[in-house]
């Protein structure tokens, strides 16, 4: 579950986030609907009053979301220090434990081994020991001090998509070719969740409107 005292891709506890969501979603396709069957019904202070209910109600809920996004803070972890990836439980976290540099003519070959481990502690006692989850896909980019990114030129290891157990924990090398002219110090490693369109209207999710990330440090 998640709480604050985690570094996490959310600032806003998850279940309440994905419920909001949904609840949100349904209230204006509700208003929106029940609005237009009363304009067709011939009851227009009706349909109006639902239409400013709806109103009310989008925007409440997106000044939650800004709210959250400009409460946010922009984190960088240590080595070893672990980001938690939080759709309803916090289940999975990350951590980045070994950094090689290989010089290369023009560039600096970094070599970044990232665990993904299942913290067993978030689950509850009535979950299955033996029952896989499969992380959600996961984008990882290497930025410079400037914000210009760069893609991992090869990944070995066991892939991000592999599914883990309680307890189980893996790890993943990624391969990034930098200019030689970028100081190690200045290098920051983003891993976030493939963005999608709810993650953007999510309260607290890293993915949403103006939200601050959480990064780590190579």
């Amino acid at each position: 579950m998640w709480t604050s005292h985690i570094a996490s891709n959310m600032n806003f506890p998850a279940p309440l986030a994905v419920l909001g969501f949904l609840a949100a979603a349904a209230g204006l396709f509700a208003a929106l609907a029940g609005a237009l069957i009363a304009w067709f019904a011939r009851k227009p202070k009706f349909a109006r009053l639902l239409l400013v209910a709806a109103g009310a109600g989008a925007a409440a809920y997106f000044g939650l979301l800004l709210g959250f996004s400009f409460g946010s803070h922009s984190t960088t972890l240590a080595r070893g220090q672990e980001k938690y990836f939080c759709e309803i439980d916090c289940h999975l976290a990350y951590s980045i434990i070994d950094v090689k540099t290989d010089p290369q003519p023009a560039v600096t070959r970094y070599l970044v081994t990232l665990r993904t481990r299942f913290d067993e502690t978030t689950t509850s006692a009535t979950r299955p020991k033996d029952v896989p989850l499969t992380p959600s896909p996961r984008v990882v980019r290497l930025l410079d001090a400037n914000g210009r990114e760069y893609a991992p030129q090869a990944v070995q290891g066991t892939p991000l998509l592999t599914p883990l157990k309680p307890a189980d924990s893996y790890t993943t090398q990624l391969e990034f070719d930098v200019p030689k002219e970028e100081h190690p110090g200045s290098l920051r490693l983003f891993l976030y969740t493939a963005p999608a369109l709810p993650d953007r209207l999510v309260i607290g999710d890293e993915n949403s409107l103006l939200h601050k990330k959480t990064f780590f440090a190579l």
